[in-house]
């Protein structure tokens, strides 16, 4: 049976790789581990290995994507915003500890974090901690919630998923439209649409 192993830890990498707001990776895992009948305990340590695995890729590659296609004033503001999350210190880890346990795509996290070019060690040991805790719980209840294969699709695109994509919609949003260091720096709210490189900027 390790190839079903093998789809739980490709799936929950896939689900978490993408640079934008995606169902949460329990619920593959979930999804998975009801289909194929896998021990629950095995399923959880290896689906967060797979995530792990995904969303330090995303933090390697996303800042590319970033200086490809958003202004460099942007690039700076995520990056600044970066830095003040750094400074924290250990209130930061419980920020990310504490996001990571909320049963909500971590993506915006990571993205902010690649964006500034924030090393992924710095976010992945609370991530790990938040993760393991949240995708226990998740495949617990889904274990004994998802008994019967007919409702399986109306559990797991639930109004609990749906909710998770339009909150992290939401937090990427506000990510890449709220100018961060006018805030923090002068205590203003202020909106910035216009992120994305034109061709002026190009030449």
């Amino acid at each position: 049976m390790w190839w079903q192993y093998c789809l739980v830890f490709l799936g929950a990498l896939l689900f978490d790789i993408v640079p934008f707001p995606f169902l949460p990776a329990f619920t593959i895992m979930i999804f998975l581990q009801l289909v194929f009948d896998l021990n629950i305990w095995a399923t959880i340590c290896i689906g967060v290995a797979g995530s792990i695995l995904g969303r330090y890729i995303l933090t390697l590659y996303i800042h590319r994507i970033s200086d490809t296609y958003f202004k460099p004033a942007k690039n700076e503001d995520i990056m600044f915003l970066g830095k003040k999350l750094k400074e924290k210190g250990w209130k930061s880890q419980i920020a990310i500890f504490s996001y990571s346990l909320l049963p909500l795509p971590t993506t915006p996290l990571f993205v902010a974090g690649g964006m500034a070019k924030i090393t992924p060690l710095y976010i992945i040991p609370a991530f790990f901690a938040g993760k393991f805790i949240s995708d226990t719980v998740a495949l617990l209840i889904g274990e004994f919630a998802l008994t019967n294969l007919n409702s399986l699709e109306s559990n797991i695109l639930s109004w609990k998923s749906a909710v998770g994509l339009v909150v992290s919609l939401f937090l990427l949003c506000a990510l890449l439209f709220i100018d961060w260091r006018t805030l923090i720096q002068k205590k203003k709210f202020l909106l910035t649409f216009k992120i994305f490189k034109t061709k002026t900027d190009s030449d």
